[in-house]
């Protein structure tokens, strides 16, 4: 059950079932008159079960609680709408919050997934039974809308608010300096990369996820707790690996559209996964999705660099070197 990290901030693994994450790290800091619980977990009745034991072992009064979701994520934001009372205060990014609030439902993506080579029968079928689809939240409780450089003040913790765009439009990290801890949801995990999509052609993930990792390592962090998996120490040192990762995606894209132009559904396919299947016809679909949606951000950052072309009318959309 819950699990003291440092003085009065506590860790509650939430099972986030038929999920390759396995399970979400909800953060608990109770303070002198009120609690801030950090990420929920999915809308499901296993991680409601698990946060309502974990809360009542830590003895924490409901109506003296407050949640802060680091981003829209329904693994992070899903359960927090069933675990909030009448006098909870819900904190949560602008950014994300006006996405909730022009939801159209996943016809726009699906489309747009079209537009990039994406089969888009398959990707409806999949994304209907995909469990943040499942397992989102009910409805959207009153949201206290938070800015980047905000403080929460709780306990002997002095948390600001760290606008980390790039997983999310408004992902927020939050961290106390004088104990040097970042509460950093999905912006910095250990062993996995955090998934950086993008689905319009208005967006630059890629780009401000690299901006947000550079803002992060000039940050005095000794202590890093993630949304998922372990917890680890050398930010820095993690920073340096996710950059490189994403040179290197950078690099074996351009590579693969030297032998000319192709949509991102083609050069995903052309990509090294880590994904258990012989081919990538046989790779489940949602994974398909995660790295089609994976290279469309790598496909956007060269676009801005001006590395490669779009190619003005082909349908799918397709990409070539601006300089072969």
């Amino acid at each position: 059950m819950p699990e003291e990290l440092f003085p009065g901030l506590y860790c509650i693994r939430v099972p986030l079932p038929k999920s390759p994450l396995k399970y979400l790290n909800s953060y608990v800091v109770k303070g002198d008159d009120r609690t801030l619980v950090v990420d929920t977990g999915f809308n499901h009745r296993d991680c409601l079960e698990v946060m309502q034991a974990g809360l009542a072992e830590l003895n924490i009064d409901p109506y003296r609680t407050d949640y802060f979701i680091t981003h829209l994520h329904a693994d992070h934001f899903g359960l927090v709408h069933r675990l909030a009372s009448k006098t909870s205060r819900i904190y949560f990014n602008r950014p994300d919050s006006e996405l909730i609030e022009s939801w159209e439902g996943f016809g726009p993506m699906i489309a747009y997934a079209g537009r990039n080579g994406f089969p888009e029968d398959e990707l409806r079928s999949a994304l209907e039974n995909h469990p943040g689809h499942k397992h989102g939240s009910e409805w959207v409780p009153k949201l206290n809308i938070i800015n980047d450089g905000d403080i929460f003040r709780i306990g002997p913790y002095r948390f600001a608010c760290i606008l980390t765009p790039g997983h999310s439009t408004g992902h927020m990290c939050l961290f106390d300096s004088s104990h040097k801890i970042l509460i950093a949801g999905d912006h910095l995990l250990i062993d996995i990369t955090p998934n950086i999509q993008c689905w319009s052609d208005d967006q630059n993930p890629l780009g401000q996820y690299l901006a947000s990792l550079e803002r992060v390592r000039e940050l005095d962090v000794a202590h890093v707790l993630p949304g998922h998996r372990r917890r680890f120490s050398d930010h820095r040192r993690r920073i340096d690996e996710l950059l490189q990762h994403h040179e290197d995606r950078l690099a074996e894209t351009l590579a693969i559209l030297r032998s000319g132009s192709k949509n991102a559904y083609d050069v995903a396919s052309q990509m090294k996964w880590d994904i258990r299947s012989d081919s990538w016809a046989e790779c489940p679909v949602t994974q398909r999705w995660f790295a089609t949606g994976e290279v469309i951000s790598h496909l956007r950052l060269l676009e801005e660099q001006g590395r490669i072309v779009r190619r003005r009318g082909s349908n799918p959309t397709t990409f070539y070197l601006s300089n072969p």
